[in-house]
């Protein structure tokens, strides 16, 4: 199959890239039929790096990014079909950047003599020990735990590919490990644990929380999330973080601040309907309601949640006991009718194109299933405002690494006992504040991921927060580059 574009409703993507190595001949032109054959499939060519060149012709390094292996594959095909071509190799870009796993343990301290040794090992480190034994919460001090924190899942929905298990999950959980440390400065190492058992993630994880200041739960599926974060933060003293639940309601709350600022209305005066009703979904629904809204309908795969609604149990019957103040019974597509905001977790379909153009003036659209949004944004461009998506390849992308880095990295700093709803209203604000209120705009309601100013002005925010909840262990910022403080001295010195 040959077109002019990719699949339908998709764009080429780094994560579908890849590198052939082709030779051909030296010859004016030679390398036009291959950039043809490339657009000519839809895909975009990238990087074109000269390998060599020999008597036999040159030998170059093309990469090229597609919108799904299916589509590379007919890349390749067509290439290969040119005469005096020859493609040598193809090379996976993603596949080789996970080649070993993408993180690694070092030392801090080099070990290159005796006494290095001595002080880092046997006999020395028995000292650290017993000074920990006697006073524990020396440990956040002495040892890693006050700055690293454990990502740990079971698999069981993992990036809206479901179930995949512990082993699949681990790419997932070591990414999430390097973004902590880039832009957190925080130390986070991948639990993936072989159980579905929630009394046995329980106790797994109230058997390593010594080595650990916080817990960062991930792609666990609802509705045993609820229960295990429940039971961690009622027996655990770090703070217990569910990210799919807490760390996209954080980020929905910022983009959400701004995309009223820009269209000019108050939280309590707009009518706000959240489609999906997961464990994202409710996060984003109550933390919305924290922040004020009074108008607020959620929806799930039945339509709108509602009291009489038989089949409704647990966090959901609770969310319809806390919203539609109006009764409204029906479809999500129903709820959309006259809304100011439509926040969608949940899945391609969700809601229509035709619902979003019965919703109120200069309405708001949050469409962020991923990698297919509910509704496509070229559908619904005209007919609203501000259109926010989960991809990288729209405007106003809404991800969860604007919030995690820096909501541990400020609860860390203050050795915080847990996050409380103060925290992520904090941190939502810091977010949405990173933007200066001369540069909101349509198409700029959230941060870029890659704004280094995000991390530490949630950290700041939420440190802030957990003080005055009275959640802090320490009333205090540490201070880059301040000289040991009294706690660090060891005893007797």
């Amino acid at each position: 199959m040959s077109s002019l574009q990719a699949p339908a409703g998709l764009q080429p993507s780094a994560s579908y890239s890849f590198t052939m190595r082709i030779e051909l001949r030296q010859l004016p032109g030679a390398f036009a039929s291959v950039a043809h054959a490339v657009g000519a499939e839809g895909a975009i060519l990238g990087a074109i790096d000269l390998v060599r060149v020999d008597q036999r012709g040159v030998i170059r390094d093309v990469t090229v990014a597609c919108v799904d292996a299916a589509h590379g594959e007919r890349v390749v095909a067509a290439v290969r079909a040119l005469d005096g071509i020859k493609v040598v190799s193809v090379s996976d870009r993603t596949f080789l950047m996970h080649k070993g796993g993408k993180i690694e343990v070092r030392p801090k301290v080099p070990i290159k003599t005796r006494d290095d040794l001595s002080m880092a090992y046997t006999p020395g480190v028995a000292r650290v020990s017993s000074a920990i034994a006697a006073d524990p919460e020396s440990a956040w001090t002495l040892t890693i735990k006050g700055h690293t924190v454990a990502v740990v899942s079971d698999g069981t929905a993992v990036l809206g590919l479901g179930d995949i298990g512990p082993e699949a999950a681990m790419p997932v959980m070591e990414g999430k490990a390097m973004l902590f440390k880039d832009l957190g400065g925080v130390d986070a190492f991948p639990l993936c644990v072989n159980t579905k058992d929630v009394d046995e993630i329980v106790k797994l994880v109230q058997q390593v929380s010594p080595a650990f200041g916080g817990i960062n739960l991930e792609d666990i599926s609802a509705p045993r999330c609820f229960e295990i974060e429940r039971r961690l933060k009622e027996t655990l003293d770090i703070p217990v973080f569910h990210d799919d639940q807490h760390g996209t309601a954080v980020v929905v709350l910022a983009a959400l601040l701004n995309a009223l600022r820009v269209v000019g209305k108050r939280a309590e005066d707009v009518n706000v309907v959240v489609v999906g009703a997961g464990a994202a979904g409710l996060a984003c629904a109550k933390i919305i309601l924290e922040h004020g809204v009074n108008d607020l309908i959620s929806c799930d795969i039945n339509g709108i949640l509602h009291p009489d609604r038989e089949d409704l149990e647990g966090e959901l019957a609770a969310m319809a006991a806390r919203s539609n103040k109006r009764g409204l019974k029906g479809t999500a597509d129903d709820a959309l009718a006259g809304a100011d905001v439509v926040v969608g977790v949940s899945a391609p379909g969700a809601f229509s194109p035709d619902a979003v153009k019965t919703m109120a003036k200069d309405a708001i659209v949050f469409a962020m299933a991923n990698p297919t949004p509910e509704v496509q944004p070229e559908d619904c461009w005209q007919h609203v405002a501000i259109m926010a998506t989960g991809r990288s390849d729209y405007p106003n992308q809404i991800n969860n690494v604007l919030a995690f880095p820096g909501i541990f990295r400020g609860a860390l700093d203050v050795r915080a006992r847990g996050i409380d709803e103060a925290m992520k209203l904090a941190a939502a604000r810091a977010i949405a504040a990173v933007i200066p209120e001369e540069e909101l705009g349509p198409e700029y309601i959230v941060p870029s991921v890659f704004n280094r100013a995000v991390a530490p002005a949630v950290a700041a925010a939420v440190a802030a927060a957990a003080i005055e909840s009275g959640i802090a262990r320490r009333e205090r910022l540490p201070v880059q580059g301040a000289p040991p403080t009294e706690e660090m001295k060891l005893p007797g010195f």
